[in-house]
């Protein structure tokens, strides 16, 4: 996803950001938090119970019907069950391919992530980008000041976790200035600039409210994690 210069110019980046800082800044770079199993299953089984009926209403069911009355006087009723019988394993075959083709298509790369919400996406990223961000927080002392700049190449979702007194003291203004910076740079193909740009707004903000107390502990890796 980002080639060595690119490491090596978020690493500067985030490591002069801490020299004007007590906290610490980490980055992580996922291609996909998740597959979304779910996704074409969903869309398989609405396109199944829906395509049918729709197909019924829409003039299909005039056929059977005027197959069914065209041979009442000549067949017995067992003949009409036979054909009622024929019909209806008729449309539970046509929901089978339906549901076989959609799941299918939709288990595509490309149209998985298209079809999946937008909501979903998001809400899989913030979890993961929690549970980074917890794993990352393990490292440092409960007064220690660290943020997390979390983001999903292809969800285009962009997380930023930051410690509570980060919170508390900064606001939501920076945070999400530096979220849109890395927005901006994975639509424009160039995330290692959108992180370059988070990185120097983060570090901006923290330097205000929380300035050096000693040497950079570099308790967190300055160099970004891809996963």
């Amino acid at each position: 996803m980002l080639s060595r210069s690119d490491h090596e110019r978020i690493a500067a980046a985030i490591t002069d950001a801490e020299s004007k800082t007590a906290g610490e800044i980490f980055c992580v770079l996922t291609q996909e938090v998740s597959r979304y199993r779910e996704v074409p299953l969903a869309w398989a089984a609405v396109a199944a119970f829906v395509a049918p009926p729709l197909l019924v209403m829409a003039g299909l069911h005039r056929l059977a019907m005027a197959d069914i009355f065209s041979s009442w006087t000549d067949d017995t009723v067992r003949a009409v069950e036979n054909l009622i019988l024929r019909a209806l394993t008729t449309y539970t075959l046509l929901q089978a391919a339906i549901f076989l083709a959609v799941a299918l298509i939709a288990s595509l790369p490309r149209i998985r992530r298209f079809l999946t919400p937008r909501f979903l996406k998001r809400h899989r990223v913030r979890q993961v980008a929690r549970h980074h961000f917890a794993a990352s927080g393990a490292r440092l002392s409960h007064a220690e000041p660290h943020i997390l700049i979390y983001a999903s190449l292809h969800d285009r979702q962009v997380e930023l976790v930051a410690h509570h007194a980060i919170h508390q003291a900064v606001g939501e203004g920076p945070w999400n200035d530096a979220v849109a910076a890395v927005t901006q740079g994975m639509t424009s193909g160039k995330p290692a600039d959108g992180f370059i740009r988070a990185i120097a707004i983060c570090g901006e903000a923290m330097a205000r409210h929380f300035p050096p107390n000693g040497a950079p502990k570099n308790l967190l890796p300055n160099d970004i994690l891809e996963s």
